[in-house]
Order: C-alpha cells, then structure tokens, then sequence
C-alpha cells in the first residue's frame, strides 16, 4: 500500500520509512510532484500537522500523514514549541536554534524536556486521525554528538546515557517521538 508522508525532510523521512517501510511504500511530496511548502500558521502541534496532511489529501486525493514535532522545555513554559525549526530566528538553522535554547536556560537549574510528535493522518475518505509520540528528557549544558539534527546534540532522553545525536540512527528510530507517533499510525493502520 502506498501512503504519502507529507513532507521532503530527508531526516524525518528516513526516520519514518525505517518504521513503516516493510509494510508501505511511504511517498515523500517530491516524489509526487508536489512542491509546495506548506506554511505552519497555527499555534498547535495538531494544527500545524492538519495543515499539512489536508493540503495533500485535497490536491491528490491519496491517504497521507503530516507530522508537527518540537521540543518543549519545562521552566521556558514549553518554549521552543511549534517554534522549534525557527527558534533562533532563522528557519532551520540548527546551530542558531541550539544556541538560543543554551542562552535561554543559562544558570537554571531545571532542564527537564520533551520532544513531541503529532501526526495527522486522513484516511482515503478524508477522515482526520491524530498520533503522539513524547520522549521525555533533559537539556545538557553543551553539545554532546554529531549525529541527528535540531537540538539532538543537547537532548538526554531518560533511561539513556547517549544524547541523540550519540546514538546510531537505528537506536534513535527505536525510542523517538516521531517513531512512538508513527508506531501507533501503524497500529491503526494494521489492527
């Protein structure tokens, strides 16, 4: 069965293929022809993900999924948020973003975080399905691997001794939010 992963983020695709891979043929928009990039005007994780997903449903009339994720810091009243990719104001500068966060919780002493994923998936008659996937965690002081992207040089994910930047991309696409949330889109889509 193929499925449509509404977006071309390299990273994020190869997250969710090494998941769904064996039992769909997951599609990226470029490899149906779609260019667009959808703008994430809402203020929500679901919001940003339906955005996405509905676009797609009504230009190409196929199953497809969206996904919106960030990180939420505890004491930064869960900044950066649906901000996470243009935090330190530029998009997608990971750098910028992961220096923003360091300055921003300079001498706290509470670093507790959580990445989260929200998917939106519209199934063949449009109808609307949301997944979540949360790993929680702690922000580090200083940069720790060079694998990954966005803030997983900083990110200690509980239980692990490896920030996800340290750890291979078949440990990280173990215990993800985005493979948690995909994990349960699986689920569904395989009773």
């Amino acid at each position: 069965m193929e499925i449509i992963f509404a977006t071309n983020n390299a990273h994020k695709l190869e997250e969710v293929r090494s998941v769904l891979g064996a039992k769909f043929k997951v599609l990226s928009l470029s490899d149906i022809g779609c260019n667009v990039e959808v703008e994430e005007t809402s203020d929500t994780f679901e919001g940003n993900a339906l955005l996405k997903a509905q676009y797609v449903y009504e230009q190409y009339n196929m199953p497809c999924f969206s996904d919106d994720s960030g990180l939420e810091v505890d004491v930064l009243f869960n900044a950066p948020g649906v901000y996470s990719a243009r935090y330190g104001g530029e998009h997608g500068n990971h750098e910028k973003n992961m220096d923003k966060l360091l300055n921003s919780l300079m001498g706290q002493s509470n670093r507790k975080a959580r990445f989260r994923t929200v998917l939106c998936y519209l199934n063949e008659v449009g109808e609307v399905h949301y997944f979540n996937g949360v790993v929680n965690g702690i922000i580090l002081s200083k940069k720790q691997g060079a694998a990954g992207f966005g803030y997983d040089p900083l990110f200690l994910p509980h239980g692990h001794n490896l920030t996800f930047a340290q750890m291979t991309p078949e440990a990280k696409n173990k215990i993800s939010h985005r493979a948690l949330a995909v994990n349960e889109l699986l689920n569904f889509l395989q009773p």
